[in-house]
């Protein structure tokens, strides 16, 4: 038996919609994104039309055909005195940016990443902690932009999830909601709201159905 899945997102701030088509192949995964304005009046277009594959832990490749520009990311792992380690590799052709990730996990509740852009030649810290009462927080900081990230979430119930987080470089605060459930599927409304009340708030909903056949 084989599980589709259709994930559908809305930016309510920018009035744009995405689906995405995801198909499992063996052990990876084949991905098709569209959006609302690919059909704009009444004619197709490459608007917002993307092809991907994944094999989940080892690599992903994405496609934007509007632009004409790859994404690739490649994921290892090792371990460094006992401790495991993960490293990521990311390269967006379009942007130019070339970015390398670095995960150690410390032990259970302790865990430190670390990001170097190889464009700006700074990058990022955060450290990772969960706490006994189940929440997990999560301080970082950027070196290019010189501004701390905070960041807390908590499982609510047997199927939500809160986030709540600041970001001093933005002057932004966001608030997400996730529900992943049998009955309800996968469901996550997130929420940026500027700390300056001139700016708009900007509000996005995801949905993912799966099918199967």
């Amino acid at each position: 038996m084989t599980r589709l899945q259709v994930k559908t997102k809305y930016d309510a701030s920018a009035n744009a919609a995405t689906a995405t088509l995801v198909l499992p192949v063996g052990d990876m995964k084949v991905k098709a994104t569209c959006a609302d304005n690919t059909f704009a009046a009444g004619a197709a277009s490459l608007n917002g039309v993307g092809f991907g594959v994944e094999k989940p832990g080892t690599f992903m490749i994405d496609y934007d055909m509007q632009s004409q520009a790859p994404r690739f990311q490649f994921m290892a792992g090792a371990s460094i005195a006992q401790k495991p380690l993960k490293v990521t590799y990311i390269h967006a052709q379009k942007r130019n940016a070339t970015v390398l990730e670095a995960n150690v996990a410390i032990d259970p509740r302790n865990k430190v990443v670390g990001k170097y852009s190889f464009s700006t030649h700074k990058g990022s810290l955060k450290y990772s902690y969960v706490h006994s009462s189940g929440a997990t927080l999560e301080p970082s900081y950027d070196f290019q932009t010189e501004a701390w990230h905070f960041a807390a979430s908590r499982k609510v119930g047997s199927h939500d999830n809160a986030r709540l987080c600041y970001d001093a470089a933005q002057s932004t605060i966001g608030m997400e909601w996730t529900r992943d459930s049998k009955e309800y599927g996968q469901f996550k409304i997130s929420a940026t709201v500027p700390t300056d009340t001139s700016k708009s708030p900007k509000l996005v909903a995801e949905k993912t159905w799966s099918l199967d056949f």
